[in-house]
């Protein structure tokens, strides 16, 4: 038997078990860390059912202004529910504010009063609706977790050794899933010197299921074409004319950057559609856009389309990018901007792109601080050496 100086005391114990506990329902996070991430949310829920609030009518008192606010984010809240889950929160709600009490006598006269407070059944009616919540965002986070992993699929995996130049990109999904896409293709000629590489960067309009999708239909129809072997015009046209056909009459379109590489010479021909404007920061400093293009795929099936030609020299960087870059957002309201990215090139220019990759999702992420990411944001790096 063990002597009563080793046994553990009753406190330890209670207090072994309490931190036990605490680590595994907040994974072992910092009271900071838990923090901000309550605050991301607070603002992600915020900003999801207030969508549209701001187009209420100015009322001509505070009074008034904060009624009607309140009533329009009730609905809003409200309106997400199914129709059974709405009256079984109703009825949680009103029963918070009422209790009843019931009076009865016995054979010998005496009056007994039985207090029956409803507010703890409200409360267990609000659970009830919680818990039914919960079951969904669970299934639903199980099918996005499995859409996610197929995307990744998707999605080139290492980047591709390629004699003379370093190439870096990286994604991050504003929900589990997005709607950006990056790839990197070889496009084999006849001899090895006939090789091209292809860089591709798009961005479909709109996030999460609905955007994973019509990418996954873009990057289909991109590969099946560019390993035919057709030029960047047919390329970008053929393309155009499938995205039409599955972009609800132009409503789902999609922006994309497509260069194609001459590795031997750093020729390089693009075409933009739509996208945001890459930049081409010369070794000695000076930065060329390009701009050459037209609509973005998925408009109009025979929008014409501008062949752009430019050159790599060793020294030069290439940055394509998405606007969930140049837009992110801080706690004011005050966007990132490329000129802020251009800055960053400029003094990241002697490094490689896998470094620069890594400082400007850093400079993201304390620029931004606790405010949700709103967009997906993808960079794509090429540096000639």
């Amino acid at each position: 038997m063990p002597s009563p100086q080793n046994a553990i005391p009753p406190q330890s114990k209670f207090k072994g078990k309490t931190r036990r506990f605490w680590d595994r329902v907040s994974e072992g996070m910092a009271l900071h860390e838990l923090w901000s991430q309550f605050a991301k949310d607070a603002r992600s829920s915020y900003r999801f059912y207030s969508a549209g609030l701001d187009q209420l009518e100015t009322q001509p008192s505070r009074m008034r202004r904060f009624w009607q606010f309140s009533k329009a984010m009730f609905w809003a809240i409200l309106e997400k529910l199914t129709p059974a889950r709405r009256i079984l929160l109703l009825v949680g709600l009103a029963l918070l504010f009422f209790s009843a009490g019931i009076t009865y006598g016995d054979k010998s006269g005496e009056v007994h009063i039985f207090e029956l407070d409803m507010r703890v059944v409200g409360g267990l009616v609000i659970f009830l609706v919680l818990l039914l919540e919960l079951a969904d965002r669970v299934v639903m986070k199980r099918d996005l977790e499995i859409a996610k992993d197929i995307q990744a699929w998707l999605l080139p995996g290492a980047p591709l050794q390629l004699p003379g130049y370093q190439i870096a990109y990286a994604t991050r999904p504003a929900n589990t899933v997005a709607g950006d896409y990056y790839d990197v293709i070889l496009r084999p000629g006849r001899e090895a010197s006939d090789n091209r590489i292809l860089f591709v960067v798009a961005d479909v309009a709109g996030k999460s299921i609905p955007a994973a999708m019509l990418m996954a239909t873009f990057q289909a129809s991109l590969r099946t074409l560019s390993m035919s072997g057709v030029p960047l015009a047919e390329l970008i046209a053929g393309i155009n004319r499938y995205s039409c056909s599955n972009s609800q009459g132009g409503a789902r379109y999609t922006t994309a950057f497509l260069a194609e590489l001459d590795p031997a010479t750093g020729d390089v021909t693009y075409v933009n559609a739509g996208h945001n404007v890459p930049i081409l920061r010369r070794k000695s400093g000076l930065v060329e856009r390009l701009e050459a293009g037209g609509l973005p795929v998925g408009m109009f099936a025979d929008s014409p389309y501008q062949i752009g030609t430019t050159r790599i020299e060793p020294g030069d960087w290439l940055v394509i990018f998405t606007d969930g870059i140049v837009e992110a957002e801080n706690a004011k309201t005050e966007e990132y901007g490329e000129p802020e990215l251009i800055r960053l090139v400029d003094r990241a220019s002697a490094s490689t792109p896998a470094e620069l990759l890594q400082t400007l999702l850093a400079e993201l992420d304390q620029f931004v601080g606790n405010t949700p990411q709103h967009d997906d944001m993808t960079c794509l790096l090429l540096k000639r050496m």
